[in-house]
């Protein structure tokens, strides 16, 4: 069966963002004064074949533990669905 890992990776709260402060930074020169913070992060849809569900959460998991995130300064979450032919 194929299914589709949706991986959000997020800095862990306390990490410094400068992508987001950049961002911000843009917002409030383009008027969006109201923007208090930005945090900015990954977002990753992955195909993926497997026997059932439970293997491709594992296999999803192990992919964001050892590459797709770094688990110093970024948590992760997914989501995960059967792919209907």
């Amino acid at each position: 069966m194929k299914y589709r890992g949706k991986v959000i990776v997020t800095l862990k709260p306390g990490v410094f963002d400068p992508q987001g402060v950049t961002i911000r930074n843009a917002l409030h020169t383009l008027s969006f004064r109201e923007v208090e913070e930005v945090k900015a992060g990954k977002y990753l849809e992955i195909i993926l074949e497997s026997e059932n569900c439970s293997q491709a959460e594992k296999r999803i998991q192990e992919m964001c533990d050892q590459l797709l995130s770094n688990p110093v300064i970024e948590s992760y979450s997914y989501q995960l669905e059967e792919i209907k032919n």
